[in-house]
Order: C-alpha cells, then structure tokens, then sequence
C-alpha cells in the first residue's frame, strides 16, 4: 500500500509510561542505560498455580493535578494510565487554544483491559444482578476513546484501530489519512498498555509465542531478542501518546520532534501468527519509496524484534533483502519488554527520542546474535540519525513500516 508523501505530517508532542519510567525524560534515561524493570508478573489476576509469568509491569503512575481525581477513580488502570500519557503528550503540543472540533483521536489496539474485565467477573460471579453498569461499556473497542476524548473535550473524531502487535503503527498511519483528507487538523495516538489476563498469558504461552519461565530466578535475562538463545516474546507493560499536525504551521509554537515522511503496509492474508518474508519486504519497500529514500539512507532501524524464533530470523532475512545491514540496530523490547498492541507506538517513540538526543539504546541480551552481519548497538552509542525506519509486525498477517526524518530546522 502506498500514497502521497508524507513530508508534511509532523510530530509535536509526546507522552509515554512504561516499566522503566513515566515521561519522555525518565524513560530516554532508562533506555540509554539499558535499565529494564523484568520480573515475575505480580499483578491480581495474573497468577495460575504452578506457573510463573515474567514480564515487566508499570510502577504506580503519578497523576497530574489537572485530571479529575473522580474520573481516574472509576477507570481501569489502563484507562489511566492512558488519560495520565496522554495528558503528556498534549502538554508538550501545546494543545489547550486549539479548536477541539479540528482535533482527532486515534487508539491504538482493541482488548485493552482483559484483565479488568477477568476480575469484574470473578468478583461478581455468584452475584450477576450485582454487576457494575460500567461493565457495558468497558468492553467496547469505544471505551478508551470515549475516556479521553470526555477528559480531554475532543470533538473532530476519535476510532479505534485494531492491528494485534502492529496497532500503533496502523493508528498513526489512519491518524495521518485523518490530517491529510482535511478530517481534523490535529491528530492524537495513543496507544493503552493492553492488560493481559491469566488466559492471555497462558494463551500465549501454549501457542509457543511468549519466552518461557527458565530465567524465573534472573528475569533480566529472559528478553533476547535477536539472540541465539531465545525462546519467545516477554510482555512489558506501556502506554504511548504523540501529537500529529500537518507542517508547517503557525510560528509562534514549539518546533517539532521529527517528520513521519512515508510508510507501508503489506498483509499476508494469513490469520495465523507465522511471519511472512515477502509481506516484510512489500512494507519496508514502500516505506522507503513513499518517503523518497533510498536504503542507503537510513541511518537507524528499530525493529520489531519480539524474541520469536521464526519472527527474528524472518525479519532479518527481509532486512538483508532490501540492503539495510548498514544501518544501526537495536531492540527496544529487550528494555521494556513487547507491549503487544502498544508495542508500535512506543517504539516509534523510542526512535524519535534516540533521533533528538544523538544517542542510541543498547540492545540487552545481545550475546549471540543469529546474524553478526548487521550493524548492532551493543552499548550507548552516540550516532547522528537523520533518517530512521521503525518496523512493527502483527499477528493475522499485518506487516507496518514507518520513515522518519529528523526535522530540518
């Protein structure tokens, strides 16, 4: 899939949560210093007897003064967590004199709050007629649009984008169709942690796809990807938020982060988990097209990297096929872990960050890479990134790609 170049679609503000840290500041601190937060999952209703979950969770948020403390009292701790990042984000654009009916929302992901949802039932399971009325709207895919869209006075539009692990990049591409078919001038992501339950994690692990419990004893070390020794993906909690706007605009506001300057999708027509060569390849190819580059180009690849046996080998395969072994490589999930449906946006997040501050993350758990012919990050370096491509790959076939540009001014 392709269109119209993208050169014009900048990002103005950012917001973020994660294991490692609340805010772009704390968690660009953590990431440069390798510093992850794994360990066994202890949240309520994560537990099965005789198994030990690993993952990092999110420490308690610290809300801003501003939200109402009435509003945040009747969320989930997604809910949250994403009003708190969010809250960030739209700080950090500026966003309070705009016309709330020329500002959009896109969330990223659908499930969100499957462990909520467990407990309310468990909680309510002798007692039906009991249940909270909450709980009808909280399994709707609109119940995390509706929240922010109530705290926040948003009246251009607001949807929901599903795309299993490639729902961040897929909401900040229909975020940006949104500005450039005139829908709103203004478009918001953001992506919820998506808060796995019990059966989701147990789920994942008897279809072979998350990383099993034999680092229960060292959980720092059970997140490899890219390495020889892995076995599978390992969850981390995060929640990411940025601010879309067409560019250029007017003078007197903050410059922006960066230009998001092509992308691409390819699906697989699979519904399966299995990657698939030639889809990455398609959706890589049109990023780069889109974006005028050629692969020389690009300075930096974050990649989706999840862990996955298959997964790993496949993308490096498609990477080596359109020429970017020269490009410098980390994998942001050895840090925080795969978010799943968040896992796009915060990684684009990442990039960004690591693009403005002139410094890339280590790759955690590198210590037998599968492919030695790329051009890994194996300490902090520092690196001059003016052009970066960040992958993101889903379950049913989903393949994302995004360029972007470190902003001229």
């Amino acid at each position: 899939m392709s269109g119209a170049s993208m050169a014009g679609i900048a990002v103005t503000g950012i917001g973020v949560t994660a294991s490692i840290g609340q805010g772009k500041d704390e968690f660009l601190s953590a990431l440069l210093q390798g510093q992850s937060a794994f360990s066994v999952l202890r949240r309520e209703g994560r537990q099965i007897e005789g198994e030990r979950f690993l993952g990092a969770e999110i420490p308690p948020a610290r809300y801003p003064d501003s939200l109402p403390k009435s509003a945040l009292q009747s969320a989930s701790l997604t809910a949250q967590v994403a009003l708190t990042t969010l809250h960030e984000a739209w700080q950090d654009a500026q966003l309070d004199q705009h016309d709330p009916e020329r500002v959009g929302l896109v969330v990223a992901g659908s499930n969100l709050q499957q462990r909520a949802l467990y407990l309310t039932q468990q909680r309510h399971h002798q007692a039906p007629y009991f249940l909270t009325p909450s709980y009808a709207m909280s399994f709707m895919d609109t119940d995390i649009c509706g929240f922010c869209t109530e705290n926040f006075g948003i009246r251009g539009l607001s949807a929901s984008v599903g795309g299993a692990s490639a729902s961040g990049q897929m909401a900040v591409i229909q975020a940006i169709q949104n500005i450039l078919s005139g829908l709103v001038d203004t478009c918001i992501v953001v992506a919820p942690f998506m808060d796995l339950s019990l059966w989701e994690l147990q789920g994942f692990s008897s279809l072979g796809a998350m990383g099993s419990n034999r680092f229960t004893e060292q959980p720092h070390l059970a997140c490899r990807p890219f390495d020889n020794d892995r076995d599978g993906f390992i969850f981390g909690e995060s929640c990411g938020a940025i601010v879309l706007e067409k560019y250029p605009r007017e003078p007197s506001r903050k410059t922006p982060y960066s230009m998001i300057s092509g992308w691409g999708v390819a699906i697989d027509g699979n519904r399966n988990p299995n990657p698939n060569l030639d889809g990455e390849i398609r959706a890589i190819r049109s990023a780069i097209t889109m974006a005028k580059l050629s692969s020389a180009d690009i300075d930096y690849i974050n990649p989706h990297g999840s862990g996955s046996s298959i997964g790993d080998d496949t993308e490096l395969q498609a990477l080596n096929n359109c020429d970017l072994n020269h490009a410098y490589i980390n994998t942001t999930k050895s840090i925080v872990g795969h978010g799943l449906s968040s896992a796009g946006l915060v990684e684009l997040i990442a990039t960004i960050l690591q693009m403005q501050s002139g410094k890339l993350h280590p790759c955690n758990n590198l210590d037998q890479p599968i492919r030695e012919d790329f051009n890994w990050v194996r300490g902090s370096v520092s690196a001059r990134v003016n052009k970066a491509l960040t992958l993101s790959l889903g379950f049913g076939g989903v393949n994302t790609a995004l360029c972007v540009n470190a902003y001229p001014g």
